[in-house]
């Protein structure tokens, strides 16, 4: 059994007791990296959580914190104050309060080597059958090791497959005939699957693979998480509007003729943290590489696109995120998809990422994901325009039009938005509205003279056609 004691006396781990001198014999059952600023939804009790205090940006913001952690029954809080000049006043404060040990993590300690140690500390630790399998070679508990050494002991071929329907890792080819559930706190579920029937001995030894495979897998999730951070003072300069793109670039490692796709996922009812972890499992790819972050509500993925681009990327991505669609604790995922650009185009990769979810929002299906490349450009050309402007140009165009509509209870606009997106052919309109071509002219006819402007010149269409689109 691993307390909060054992922790401090790792001397790698360089952990400092800040507060809770009292309550050091909790046990600690698994650790949980976050930087919500109300975790409360994915705590719960035993847990070591870790925290760089993104989310704390004045005082009082630790209560809410600490107070969720103190009611799910966290073991103890470890806290880095790397980014907030040292760790804040009240969050002491707040956890001699709670009664939660805080644990202050050196600045210049990597959480990822933080996880991996505890990680190892609680594998390590509980029971014998656990040991067994981490006996064979206990400095590598990574999930190809433990899945190899699973398959030994149990003597039959063993894959983990996650809810998409990606093969994670296996041994070997085989019917999946038993399956175990995956634990661990993510959206995307993980099963173990082994090539054959258990007798009660192999139960227990197939349980305790699951369980090192979960923690295994919240190991690994913070390391990207860690190594994913680099990016995210990019994101958060390309969501604005100013600050030195290239000095945040540079941070990142790629280099400036790189090209990139950016990847949002929206996902109106959940946490950002959701919509990152779908990324991360749709960009899983070994050969992928990427770089995942949020930025306020939403999720952006950095994608290096060199090597090209698959043409079936989104419905392959619609079809793994349908097929956990019904697991997730979300009723909706949008997905955008902008770029390729290099450096100097990546603000307009960005907002064409952010049109795109827009695009995907309007959608019925659950399951939306649409690129840049599918919105005509004149949609994208009017998506970024202020919602004071659209209408005060659409009332300069259009308005003469409308109030004929209104008082004549007639219905021109559709004429001629008919018209237009019958490339003005009077013929094809005429077919498509099911009235006679000269009907039809007469129509175009007065609604010309009403706009003021000649509907069969090509630089008028264009004007009308994008103020119509101003109310889509």
């Amino acid at each position: 059994m691993t307390v909060v004691k054992h922790l401090l006396e790792m001397p790698e781990l360089r952990l400092r007791l800040r507060t809770g001198a009292g309550l050091l014999d909790r046990e600690v059952t698994r650790i949980y990296g976050t930087e919500l600023p109300d975790p409360s939804r994915y705590l719960s009790a035993g847990e070591l959580v870790l925290t760089g205090l993104l989310w704390w940006r004045e005082p009082g913001d630790a209560e809410p914190f600490v107070a969720a952690l103190a009611r799910a029954g966290a073991a103890a809080l470890a806290a880095s104050g790397a980014d907030t000049g040292g760790i804040p006043a009240d969050l002491v404060e707040a956890c001699e309060r709670h009664r939660i040990p805080l644990l202050e993590a050196s600045p210049d300690l990597s959480f990822a080597i933080i996880t991996e140690r505890v990680v190892l500390a609680l594998t390590t630790g509980s029971g014998v059958s656990r040991r067994r399998l981490l006996s064979t070679a206990t400095e590598d508990a990574s999930l190809p090791a433990l899945l190899r050494r699973g398959a030994t002991e149990l003597a039959a071929a063993c894959r983990v497959v996650s809810g998409t329907g990606r093969v994670v890792a296996e041994t070997g080819p085989g019917d999946g005939i038993t399956r175990l559930p995956i634990p661990g706190r993510f959206a995307v579920p993980w099963e173990l699957v082994v090539a054959a029937e258990l007798g009660t001995g192999q139960a227990e030894i197939a349980d305790e693979l699951a369980s090192l495979i979960g923690l295994e897998r919240s190991r690994a999730d913070e390391v990207r998480r860690v190594a994913d951070r680099v990016a995210e003072p990019l994101l958060r300069l390309l969501a604005g509007s100013g600050g030195d793109l290239a000095t945040a670039f540079a941070a990142t490692g790629l280099d400036e003729d790189t090209a990139l796709r950016v990847l949002l996922a929206r996902t109106p009812d959940g946490e950002p943290r959701i919509g990152a972890e779908l990324l991360a499992e749709l960009l899983a790819d070994p050969d992928s590489r990427s770089l995942v972050g949020e930025v306020g509500a939403d999720a952006y993925a950095l994608v290096v696109a060199d090597g090209g681009w698959p043409e079936d990327w989104t419905s392959a991505a619609t079809a793994a995120l349908s097929a956990v669609a019904p697991r997730l604790p979300v009723s909706r995922v949008l997905l955008g998809v902008g770029g390729p650009a290099t450096l100097a185009g990546l603000r307009g990769a960005f907002q064409e990422a952010r049109h795109a979810a827009v695009a995907a929002a309007q959608r019925a299906e659950p399951i939306a994901v649409v690129a840049g490349d599918e919105i005509g450009v004149h949609r994208l050309l009017v998506a970024g325009v202020p919602d004071e402007l659209r209408r005060s140009v659409r009332d300069r165009l259009l308005g003469p039009l409308l109030a004929y509509d209104a008082a004549q209870r007639s219905d021109l606009v559709h004429t001629v938005r008919v018209f237009l997106e019958c490339s003005g052919s009077p013929a094809v309109t005429a077919k498509a509205l099911h009235i006679h071509v000269n009907t039809l002219r007469y129509r175009i006819a007065r609604a010309s003279e009403l706009l003021g402007v000649d509907l069969t010149a090509f630089p008028h269409q264009v004007d009308v056609y994008l103020a119509l689109t101003l109310d889509d």
